[in-house]
């Protein structure tokens, strides 16, 4: 089950964050609108804290095993 998390889970919730992160980057660079901005910025929290909560649940299978 850990290998699950490590091969997919792991990799596709920071990569996703990494995503928010270049979009948000990406409005701010080109002068886009602030709502947006502040928008992404809470996508991106809650997509940080989503992928701490899977980085420690991997963990916790990989002590398991």
């Amino acid at each position: 089950m850990s290998e699950v998390f490590v091969t997919y889970a792991l990799p596709v919730a920071l990569g996703v964050v990494f995503l928010v992160l270049l979009a948000g980057l990406w409005n701010m660079m080109r002068g886009g609108s602030p709502n947006t901005s502040q928008k992404l910025m809470r996508w991106r929290v809650g997509l940080q804290f989503l992928a701490i909560c899977v980085a420690v649940v991997t963990i916790w299978l990989m002590g398991r095993s």
